[in-house]
């Protein structure tokens, strides 16, 4: 049984990984980036700065880092506990892969990046709504 779910995971991985094409490869790349965000990041703090005052954004602050360094720690339990190799790192993968990443990491299970950009969204989210209700 076991294989046989590994089996839908690489057939649904190769799926959803060929659904890509060269024209949008570099538009995701940028997407992607860590560096991308930051104007969203600046606009969110002034937000957040407007409603709650420096003393607050301070403590915000501290607790989203708190809540990034959580989730990028329980990333990395799962990855050295599973020791699931990356599909990059598989070596009947490469060929059947669109690899347009700069690099690729030894494990992986659930993005690490995901998880930190959405722990971070969902508490500013609840901590914006009553001020932005839509």
């Amino acid at each position: 049984m076991i294989d046989q779910l590994l089996e839908y995971d690489t057939e649904l991985f190769l799926f959803l990984n060929n659904l890509g094409s060269p024209t949008w490869d570099s538009f995701w790349l940028f997407i992607t980036h860590k560096f991308a965000s930051i104007p969203l990041y600046v606009v969110l703090l002034y937000l957040m700065y407007k409603k709650f005052g420096l003393k607050s954004l301070l403590v915000i602050l501290v607790v989203v880092a708190l809540m990034i360094t959580f989730t990028d720690q329980i990333t990395n339990v799962f990855k050295r506990g599973f020791e699931r190799p990356r599909p990059c790192g598989v070596p009947n993968l490469v060929d059947e892969l669109r690899f347009i990443a700069v690099r690729c990491g030894k494990y992986g299970f659930f993005s690490g990046h995901s998880s930190n950009s959405m722990s971070a969204a969902v508490f500013i989210g609840l901590m914006l709504r009553p001020f932005y209700k839509t």
